[in-house]
């Protein structure tokens, strides 16, 4: 069984037992999360899609932990004229692991 969900404006095909990295929950470590939007809900070659989201799904995970992603470099330059500047970036994120999921 798997579900697509979405969360941090991002959408997500998941199964029980898969660990996703999403944008960051205001969440402890090791504490439950559930999931409403639910997009849509398959199993096998039956496929139910919600209208946006598919009515009483709910999926369940734990989060594993929260932290940052590796730094990228954010460098602007106008030739010519002088005009470098340079900015690091780490994006947050949490660690979820998917236990259920329930149509």
């Amino acid at each position: 069984m798997y579900a697509v969900i979405e969360t941090g404006g991002k959408q997500y095909k998941v199964s029980e037992g898969d660990v996703i990295y999403v944008e960051k929950l205001a969440l402890e470590d090791g504490a439950d999360v559930s999931f409403d939007k639910v997009l849509a809900v398959g199993e096998g070659d039956s496929i139910t899609f919600g209208s946006p989201v598919v009515s009483g799904a709910v999926v369940s995970g734990k989060v594993l932990k929260s932290g940052k992603q590796k730094k990228i470099i954010v460098f602007k330059m106008k030739p010519k004229k002088g005009y470098r500047k340079k900015q690091g970036h780490r994006q947050p994120y949490t660690k979820v692991q998917i236990e259920s999921i329930k149509a």
